[in-house]
Order: C-alpha cells, then sequence, then structure tokens
C-alpha cells in the first residue's frame, strides 16, 4: 500500500541530500565502482551505473524544482489544469526524459532501431499522423516503456500522452508529482468504489485532442514465465476455450485484456489505433534486475502498426477477436525479432 501523498511530498529534500552526498562521495564511490566491475559482466558496468544514478538523481531535483516554479506560476497551484500549465508541465517532462535517454544510450552504448517494413504514423506529413490517438503496446519492464514515453514525446513527435499505469509508479517522486497534474490513470489493487479503471480510462479517452495519444498497455503487467501460466489458468477457469488456444500459441507475451481496450475506443471513436511492440529491455522488471544485466552495446528494437479508426471493429466479440490477432502478430515480431538479431540483426533501420 502506497504511503499518502503528504508523507511522499518530503522526498523532494531527500532526493536534494543523496545527491549532495553522493557527489561528495565521488573520491570514494568511483575506486569502488571501478573494484566491483570487475566481477560484474560488461566493460566497467558499475562505474556505467554509479554515473546513472547520479544523472537520474539531478534529473529527479531539477524536475522537482521547476515543479515548484510551475506550481506558483500556476496561481499557488489554482491553475495547474489549464492548457498552458498542462503544455508547460510536458515541455519539463519531455526535455528531463529526453536528457535521461541521451546518457543511458551514451553510457551503455544503446541503439533504437525500427523495423524496415514499420510506418510510424507519428512522422510529420503522414496521414492519420494529426489525428487523436490510442496508442497500445505490450508490456515489457519500465525500461522498454520508458523508450516508447519517449518516442511519443520526443521533438519530433510532441505529442502528451495519457498513459494508464501502476499505482506503485508513484513512488518515484517525479513521476508522482508530474503525472498526478496530469491527465492520467494510476491502477490500484483498491479502487474506489463505483469508479473502475475501466471509468477512468474511458473519461480520458472522451475528449482525447489532435495531440494528445492515450497509451495503454492490455497485459496489465509486465511479461514473465509465470504470469502468462496464470493468466492462461485465469481465462481457463472462466471457461473461455477458445482464448485459452490463442494465448497458449502466445510464447512472449500475455493474453491482452480486453475491457480496458474496448472503454478507451468507445469512449472515443474518433480516435486512431497505434500498436506497439518493442523489444531489449524486457528482463529489467527491478532494480536488482538492473544491477545484473543492463545491457550494454545493445540494440533495442521498435515497431509500429496503424490502424486509422474507420477500420477499428466496434462489436464486443469482434473488437476482442481483432486485439488478440494483433497480440498474436506482436508475438511474431518478436519472434522473428530476436531470430534476426541472433543471426546478425538484418533488415532494420535505424530511428536515431
Amino acid at each position: 500500500m502506497l504511503p499518502p501523498r503528504r508523507v511522499r511530498r518530503v522526498t523532494g529534500p531527500v532526493l536534494v541530500g543523496a545527491l549532495v552526498a553522493g557527489v561528495l562521495a565521488l573520491p570514494v564511490l568511483v575506486p569502488v565502482a571501478a573494484v566491483a566491475s570487475v566481477w560484474l559482466p560488461g566493460r566497467w558496468y558499475a562505474l556505467r551505473l554509479l554515473f546513472l544514478a547520479l544523472v537520474y538523481l539531478a534529473l529527479q531535483v531539477l524536475g522537482l524544482a521547476a515543479a515548484a516554479v510551475l506550481w506558483v506560476l500556476a496561481g499557488l497551484g489554482r491553475r495547474l489544469d489549464t492548457r498552458a500549465s498542462r503544455a508547460a508541465h510536458y515541455t519539463v517532462l519531455r526535455l528531463l526524459l529526453d536528457a535521461l535517454m541521451r546518457v543511458a544510450q551514451r553510457l551503455f552504448a544503446l541503439r533504437l532501431v525500427t523495423d524496415g517494413e514499420s510506418w510510424s504514423p507519428l512522422d510529420d506529413g503522414l496521414p492519420g499522423s494529426t489525428n487523436a490517438m490510442v496508442v497500445l503496446s505490450r508490456h515489457a519492464g519500465p525500461g522498454d516503456s520508458f523508450l516508447l514515453v519517449h518516442t511519443l514525446m520526443n521533438r519530433d513527435h510532441l505529442r502528451q500522452p495519457r498513459i494508464v499505469l501502476k499505482d506503485v509508479l508513484q513512488l518515484d517522486p517525479l513521476l508522482d508529482v508530474y503525472l498526478n497534474r496530469l491527465p492520467n490513470h494510476f491502477v490500484t489493487a483498491r479502487p474506489v468504489e463505483g469508479y473502475s479503471s475501466t471509468d477512468a480510462i474511458a473519461e480520458l479517452a472522451r475528449d482525447l485532442g489532435e495531440e494528445d495519444a492515450l497509451l495503454i498497455f492490455p497485459e496489465g503487467a509486465n511479461f514473465t514465465p509465470a504470469r502468462r501460466v496464470r493468466a492462461i489458468e485465469r481465462l481457463r477457469g472462466r471457461g473461455l476455450a477458445a482464448a485459452v488456444r490463442r494465448a497458449e500459441g502466445m510464447r512472449h507475451v500475455l493474453p491482452p485484456r480486453p475491457a480496458g481496450v474496448a472503454a478507451a475506443l468507445g469512449a472515443a471513436p474518433h480516435a486512431d489505433v497505434v500498436l506497439v511492440a518493442h523489444t531489449g529491455l524486457e528482463h529489467l522488471a527491478t532494480v536488482r534486475d538492473l544491477w545484473r544485466g543492463l545491457p550494454v552495446d545493445k540494440t533495442l528494437h521498435l515497431r509500429w502498426w496503424f490502424v486509422p479508426a474507420a477500420e477499428v471493429p466496434r462489436g464486443e466479440a469482434e473488437q476482442t477477436d481483432w486485439l488478440y490477432h494483433w497480440w498474436e502478430t506482436i508475438d511474431a515480431w518478436i519472434e522473428t525479432t530476436r531470430q534476426q538479431e541472433a543471426a546478425g540483426g538484418g533488415g532494420l533501420r535505424a530511428s536515431y
């Protein structure tokens, strides 16, 4: 259970103290990290992690300071819901996320490439590029999710994402402050009586404009083999034999949950749909995973599919079948991409 918001807000001074302590302790931390790198995978791995952690702390402090300024400019919080205030918050988030991703890519020599046959509807000048969007993405850990949000928000696309995400992410001070000021929904294990997550998703989708993108992860959780087995058993327990057969055929994704997708598409029939697959950082789900194996000199892969609003099925059964079809497509793409990577990685084009 999350601590109350007033308790979470004291983390600001703690982060400042941690950053100052980290900088002052660099003469000790650097040699220790250099020695620790001997026993870790990759060249100077612990040193890279140390500098990434310091950059992350610095961006947290800068972001919270900017949030305080924006709160004052918004009349001590009274005008946070205005269009100008939201735009300012999205701009700060975009700059912070861009800085973090650039540092991580340089430190760990990460490359993001887009499938050679992929068409990104976010590119300027393409049909549908100025329409509202519902983005449906596989759920493969926070690393891949950060890459996706960064792509939606970067200077080329400038989308204002509305995200449906786990409430535990509010433990991150920066996400806690910014995402609670912007139109997002945190999924909690204890929803408010009479107001479900599907209601919240429909509310987020209802007024989607041409600059907006509602981001949903229909699997509901990061993929793991154990979660896949449990998800299939839940479908079997509900007597959904056809869904069980299709879920058993998907090896790299969880079976999608159609309720949230149906709520979004029902509330925003004007929105185009973008399906997104990505792979490369799915094994990083916890801090322990980060310590054990953030990849160095790694290629991360991204693939977009675009479905115009007019081609999205509206009936419940047809829409569920359509969603499963796309998840089967994503699963097949992941398998093919991994095989290509193992064979030397042909047929891909760099996006940056």
